[in-house]
C-alpha cells in the first residue's frame, strides 16, 4: 500500500484536493472551491445529484478536465503544475472506470485490458500494440480475478454490459495503480449488475490497498462500500463524513 509518512511517523493524504475550481467557457461554474483528502486504502464515495460537478471534479484530478483554479495533489506531486511527462507518469497512477465503460468495441477482451499497459510503453510498440509475454500473463490474470479469462478472445462489444464494465475494471488494474477514479460505474445497470460490480472493485481495492474515489448516484451503495463519503451540491462540498454520519436530513441537503 502507497503511503506518504513523514519523519514523525504520521501518515499523510495520498490525494489532496485544494480549492478545486472550474469554470467552463460558457460561463457555467462546475466546481466552487471543493477540499478534501483522502489515504492511502481508503474508499471515497462522492455523492450528489445530476449536475453537481462530481464528474468534473474527477476528471480534474487526473486533468482530462484543466481546473480553473486551485491544487490537487498526488503521492507528493502537484498534479494541477505537473508538465507532460510529468503528467504521464501520473496518469499511470491513477486508473480511471467510466460509466460508458469506454472500451474499443472492435477489439478483444484481451486487448482492452492490455490498452491499460499503454502508459508504461513507447510510443511505437503502443501504436503497433506490441505487448510483452508479462503483461498478456498479467492480463489474463486479471481477467480471471474479473471472471472473464473464457471471454478474453471475444470481441468487447459482444459482452453484457456488466461484462463490460468488468473489462474496464481489468483495464484500470492493468496499470497497476494507486488510485482509482471510478466515474459512476453502475449507472447505467441494472441492481443486481450494479451490486456484482460494487463487490469486484471493493474487493480488488482492499486485497490490492488501491485507494479508490468513487462518483454514485446511489446513496445505498455508496453507504455500503464507502469508508467514507463527500456530498456535493452545485460545486460545493456540503458533507464529509462516515456512512452512518449521513442522516436522511444531509442527503435531502445534498440532493436539494
Amino acid at each position: 500500500m502507497s503511503e506518504i509518512v513523514k519523519a514523525d511517523g504520521i501518515a499523510q493524504p495520498i490525494l489532496t484536493v485544494s480549492a478545486l475550481k472550474k469554470t467552463y467557457k460558457d460561463g457555467t461554474v462546475a466546481l466552487r472551491g471543493v477540499d478534501f483528502t483522502v489515504k492511502a486504502g481508503e474508499i471515497v464515495g462522492i455523492i450528489g445529484s445530476s449536475g453537481a460537478g462530481k464528474s468534473t471534479l474527477m476528471r480534474c484530478i487526473n486533468r482530462l478536465i484543466e481546473p480553473s483554479d486551485g491544487y490537487v495533489y498526488f503521492d507528493g506531486i502537484d498534479v494541477t503544475k505537473s508538465n507532460k511527462h510529468q503528467l504521464r507518469y501520473v496518469r499511470r497512477q491513477m486508473g480511471m472506470i467510466f460509466q460508458s465503460f469506454n472500451l474499443i468495441a472492435r477489439s478483444t477482451v484481451l486487448g482492452n485490458v492490455l490498452n491499460g499497459r499503454l502508459g508504461y510503453m513507447d510510443s511505437v510498440r503502443g501504436a503497433l500494440g506490441i505487448f510483452s509475454k508479462q503483461d498478456i500473463e498479467d492480463a489474463m490474470s486479471i481477467l480471471e480475478r474479473v471472471g472473464l479469462v473464457n471471454q478474453a478472445h471475444k470481441r468487447a462489444d459482444e459482452l453484457s454490459g456488466g461484462q463490460q464494465q468488468r473489462v474496464g475494471i481489468a483495464r484500470a488494474l492493468a496499470q497497476k495503480p494507486k488510485l482509482i477514479l471510478a466515474d459512476e460505474p453502475i449507472a447505467s445497470l441494472d441492481p443486481v449488475t450494479s451490486e456484482n460490480i460494487m463487490d469486484y472493485i471493493y474487493r480488488i481495492c482492499k486485497e490490492d490497498g488501491i485507494t479508490c474515489l468513487i462518483n454514485l448516484h446511489q446513496v445505498e451503495f455508496a453507504k455500503r462500500y464507502a469508508d467514507r463519503i463527500i456530498g456535493i451540491r452545485a460545486g460545493r462540498r456540503v458533507f464529509e463524513g462516515r456512512a452512518q454520519d449521513l442522516a436522511q436530513d444531509v442527503v435531502q441537503e445534498i440532493y436539494a
